[in-house]
């Protein structure tokens, strides 16, 4: 079962990635789009490409994921910045798709400023999260944050914050 749904997370992993690297050359094929047919058919292309493809490559990729960390257990600090990383890759996406909204107005541009800062950032976060899968770096928690996980310092900081006095 392990081995089934690793490859599952795996390709549809590779899916959402390239799908989310492609949207900013879909999305620049915006300025040379004059004609409302051409654009309603660009729009309706990408449109389709986000919600059939790209979506449900995310929710399977997400998913089954989940189901790995159940399945391995794997609770590692450099998991944790994999899964912050995972978080930025979905924000990428929601962004996406709120594009797709505002985009295919007929006074809408999308720049080439925002296509190279879109494409470098997509591509950055994804390198970022095979490094990291790849690697599986030691990362020191105690190190960077020594007090944090020391007995009853939640109830510390909490009640900071709370104004509460637990002494």
């Amino acid at each position: 079962m392990t081995t089934f749904l690793k490859f599952v997370h795996i390709a549809t992993i590779s899916v959402w990635a390239a799908g989310l690297v492609c949207l900013p050359f879909l999305f620049a094929q915006r300025k040379d789009v004059a004609h409302p047919d051409a654009l309603n058919r660009l729009h309706a292309m990408v449109r389709f490409f986000y919600v059939v493809i790209l979506s449900p490559a995310a929710f399977v990729a997400v998913g089954s994921g989940t189901g790995l960390i159940f399945l391995r257990s794997t609770f590692e600090p450099w998991f944790a910045l994999k899964l912050a990383l995972v978080g930025m890759m979905v924000m990428i996406h929601i962004l996406s798709g709120l594009l797709i909204l505002k985009l295919f107005d007929e006074s809408a541009r999308y720049s080439t400023l925002r296509f190279v800062i879109v494409t470098g950032g997509t591509l950055t976060v994804v390198s970022a999260i095979l490094g990291v899968v790849s690697a599986k770096p030691i990362i020191d928690v105690s190190r960077l944050t020594p007090d944090w996980l020391a007995p009853g310092q939640l109830s510390e900081v909490v009640g900071n914050m709370m104004g509460w006095d637990f002494q």
